[in-house]
C-alpha cells in the first residue's frame, strides 16, 4: 500500500514524513519521527516494527543507509516491504523488497527519498519529489505538495482514504516530545489530502492560541515578565489565528480578549469579549467563572461585565 515522503530541511534540521494510501488510519502505522535522531516511512506489507526499531538504530548514531540495511537483515520477509529512512544528518536510506506490489517505485533527492507501491503509475514517485524539491515554504508545505503531486500524477491505484503528515525540529533533547512541528491524521475521508490541506494552517493557529493559553506569565499564574514587543506579538499571532479558524470558532478571540485583560487593557478586552459573548452567550459565564481561579482580575471582570450589558 501507500506512498510516502521522508525528508530533512536543510535549513532548519527539521524531519518529516508525509503518507497518502487507501488503507484506513496510515497515521498509526507508517510514519515514524524523532526530533533531532531521523525520521522513518515504514509501508507495502507494513512491518510496523522498522518505525520503533529504525529511530532506536538512529538515535544510537546508525546512518540512515545502514539502518535501512539492518531493518532489512532482521526481517525475513524484507522482499514484501518498502522503508524510507532519513538521519539528523540528511542521509537517506531505502528499500524496495522484490515482492512489492507492482507498480512500486522510488525516487532519490538531497535529504529526501519517494517510495510507493500499489501506484498507478511509474512516475508519482517523481512527481512527488519534484514537487517537493520546487516548493518553498516549510517542510510540512513541501511534504503536502509532494503528495498532491504524486496523487495528481495517479496515485494509489486503489484510491485514497487516509494521509498523514508528522514534522519534528531538529533539536535532539530530553523531552523531545515537545520537539513536535506537525502531527495531523486523517483516517477515513474521500479526499484525505484535501483535508490534510485544510488541516495544515488551523494546526499553526491553534499551536498560536496554545502558546497563549499554557504559558506561565501569559495565561497562567500572575501576569508577570511579559515586555509589550513579546505582548504584542502574541496579540497579532492569536487575531491573524482567529483569521484562520473562522468566524464559527472564538477560541483565539477569547483568550486573545483574556490575555489583554489581564494586561490591564480593560477597554480593548471589554469590546472583544462584548464580540464574543454576542457569539455565545455561555462565554460570559465561563469568563466569571475563570476569575477566581486567576486569570482575571476583580476590575477586569467589572469592565467586561458592564460593557457587555451595554452592548446587549
Amino acid at each position: 500500500m501507500t506512498y510516502s515522503i521522508v525528508a530533512r530541511d536543510p535549513a532548519t534540521g527539521q524531519l518529516g514524513v508525509g503518507a497518502q494510501t487507501h488503507f484506513f488510519g496510515v497515521g498509526t502505522l507508517l510514519p515514524w519521527a524523532e526530533a533531532g535522531v531521523g525520521a522513518v516511512a515504514t509501508q507495502a506489507f507494513v512491518n510496523v516494527d522498522f518505525g520503533p526499531r529504525g529511530l532506536e538504530l538512529l538515535r544510537a548514531g546508525v546512518p540512515a543507509p545502514s539502518t535501512v540495511d539492518l531493518l532489512v537483515a532482521e526481517d525475513p520477509d524484507s522482499g514484501y516491504r518498502q522503508l524510507g529512512v532519513v538521519d539528523a544528518r540528511g542521509s537517506v536510506g531505502m528499500h524496495t523488497g522484490e515482492s512489492c506490489a507492482p507498480q512500486a517505485a522510488s525516487a532519490r533527492g538531497h535529504q529526501v527519498a519517494v517510495q510507493g507501491n500499489m501506484l498507478a503509475t511509474p512516475g508519482v514517485c517523481q512527481a512527488a519529489l519534484s514537487a517537493f524539491e520546487s516548493t518553498g515554504g516549510e517542510l510540512a508545505d513541501r511534504l503536502l505538495a509532494g503528495l498532491q503531486a504524486a496523487e495528481g500524477a495517479g496515485g494509489d491505484v486503489r484510491g485514497s482514504q487516509s494521509a498523514a503528515l508528522l514534522v519534528v525540529s531538529g533539536r535532539r533533547g530530553p523531552a523531545s516530545w515537545n520537539e513536535v512541528v506537525t502531527d495531523l491524521r486523517v483516517d477515513d475521508h474521500p479526499d484525505p489530502l484535501a483535508e490534510l490541506s485544510r488541516l495544515l494552517p488551523r494546526s499553526r493557529a491553534f499551536g498560536a492560541v496554545g502558546g497563549v493559553m499554557f504559558t506561565r506569565g501569559l495565561t497562567l499564574g500572575p501576569f508577570e515578565g511579559v515586555g509589550p514587543d513579546e505582548l504584542d506579538e502574541h496579540l497579532r499571532a492569536l487575531a491573524s489565528a482567529a483569521e484562520v479558524i473562522g468566524p464559527d470558532n472564538r477560541e483565539a478571540d477569547f483568550w486573545r480578549a483574556v490575555l489583554l485583560a489581564r494586561a490591564g487593557r480593560h477597554r480593548e478586552a471589554a469590546d472583544l469579549f462584548a464580540e464574543v459573548v454576542a457569539f455565545r452567550p455561555a462565554l460570559l459565564r465561563f469568563a466569571r467563572g475563570l476569575a477566581p481561579l486567576g486569570f482575571l482580575d476583580g476590575e477586569a471582570l467589572a469592565a467586561i461585565t458592564v460593557h457587555v450589558g451595554e452592548r446587549a
